[in-house]
């Protein structure tokens, strides 16, 4: 490999690594116009294993954007991205798949933490991310994104010790 193209796969590398941290971050924030600008006009998400929708990237951002309302805080975190650059019409990295981890904490809204209270989360999940990525003129978009969530936790409150 040259160093020509060395240098180009890092920046693609960097590229990709920062439309999953811009996919994480519009989730996070509710920006669902920015969420739909990351995928191309084909792309499609599937949240079904988390209970939720599959299809395109319009119709999946706005159920997010109905279901995501119940939740004040959310923050998740996507890591160990395994990225793997494939071929489209026979030239190599136009395409790219990432496999990468996520945790999910997240709390209901009108909880005691929306006015000073207690941040803890009520529900937390984790689970593995498949993105399907393809170099567009626009630069990489997402064409897929598919949830598998494999694990939910909703943490119970504690108990104060009795007094007598």
């Amino acid at each position: 490999m040259t160093q020509r193209v060395e240098l180009a796969t890092v920046i693609d590398r960097l590229a990709v690594d920062g439309l999953v941290t811009e996919y994480a971050v519009a989730v996070d924030d509710g920006d669902w116009e920015a969420y739909r600008g990351l995928f191309t006009p084909d792309g499609r998400a599937d949240y079904r294993s988390a209970g939720g929708i599959e299809g395109d990237a319009a119709q999946v951002a706005e159920w997010l954007a109905e279901n995501m309302r119940l939740f004040a805080m959310r923050q998740h975190l996507i890591v160990n991205r395994r990225l793997r650059f494939g071929l489209l019409e026979q030239d190599t990295g136009d395409t790219a798949r990432v496999q990468a981890d996520y945790i999910n904490p997240m709390r209901f809204a009108g909880d005691a933490g929306d006015d000073g209270g207690s941040t803890a989360p009520d529900l937390v999940c984790g689970g593995r991310y498949a993105f399907g990525l393809v170099r567009t003129d626009d630069g990489w978009r997402l064409r897929h994104v598919v949830v598998h969530e494999k694990w939910r936790r909703t943490p119970q409150p504690r108990h104060e010790p009795a007094t007598t």
